[in-house]
């Protein structure tokens, strides 16, 4: 099935951590965006909300809510939202299909 996004296990862990950390309620899901800027045109933004806004897609993935605007939905369709921990720096990685050229750091895309 071809699903908007997809959340891997480190990124439901480390959203799951984040979320207490930040002592957020149960209300609280995880926005991902896509907005004009960096260096490739286009950067992510990963946030945490209450609001869901009409035209929003909402997926849960066992408890972990990801929400993305109407806009955004078509940069992000099919793209894998993963965590990395390793030597080359830590945070969350897009794996996207639709980018045509990334930028180095990973933060920003084209397509």
């Amino acid at each position: 099935m071809n699903s908007m996004i997809t959340v891997t296990e480190k990124a439901k862990s480390r959203i799951t951590e984040l979320k207490k950390e930040s002592n957020l309620s149960e209300t609280h899901f995880l926005r991902v965006g896509v907005e004009s800027g960096g260096c490739s045109g286009l950067s992510y933004k990963l946030d945490f909300d209450t609001q869901v806004k009409e035209g929003d897609e909402v997926i849960d993935y066992n408890g972990v809510r990801v929400v993305t605007d109407k806009r955004s939905v078509l940069y992000l369709f099919g793209t894998e939202l993963d965590f990395t921990d390793g030597l080359n720096g830590k945070g969350f990685t897009f794996n996207n299909p639709n980018a045509s050229r990334t930028c180095s750091c990973g933060e920003s895309f084209s397509v």
